[in-house]
């Protein structure tokens, strides 16, 4: 599992004085940068290799600033060419979201869906949640 702290800015508050869910699907996307770089080290985007099917969120508390924000980031299904990632936000030790996202290894020259290759799919499979 790869965990992610960051602490919230004045500039993603809401009129409600708490953070916008708005801003959730950013901080989800930066807490798979781990996974990104399994894929593309050196994160080129001239060759990414991703592309993002699906992402939902489930916002379970409210989020104030002030107060750091840990995500954690891990594998849950891994198929032949898309994977799930499973996250979990929580702001000092209450879960306030919780996220799924399915990414799909993608071939930009052929537009299509293409296998994980079996190294990277060893390294996933490290980090799946139980």
């Amino acid at each position: 599992m790869f965990l992610h702290q960051l602490e919230p800015r004045f500039a993603e508050t809401d009129a409600l004085g708490h953070i916008s869910n708005t801003i959730f699907p950013i901080w989800f996307e930066d807490a798979r940068t781990p996974v990104f770089k399994i894929f593309n080290p050196n994160m080129n985007v001239h060759k990414w290799t991703l592309i993002l099917a699906r992402q939902e969120i489930d916002h379970t508390a409210q989020t104030f600033i002030g107060k750091s924000v840990t995500i954690q980031t891990g594998l849950g299904h891994i198929g032949n060419s898309s994977f799930e990632l499973i996250q979990i936000a929580e702001q000092e030790g209450e879960i306030i979201a919780k996220g799924k996202a399915v990414l799909v290894h993608f071939d930009y020259e052929k537009q299509k869906a293409s296998p994980i290759p079996e190294d990277i799919r060893a390294q996933l499979d490290a980090h799946k949640m139980a």
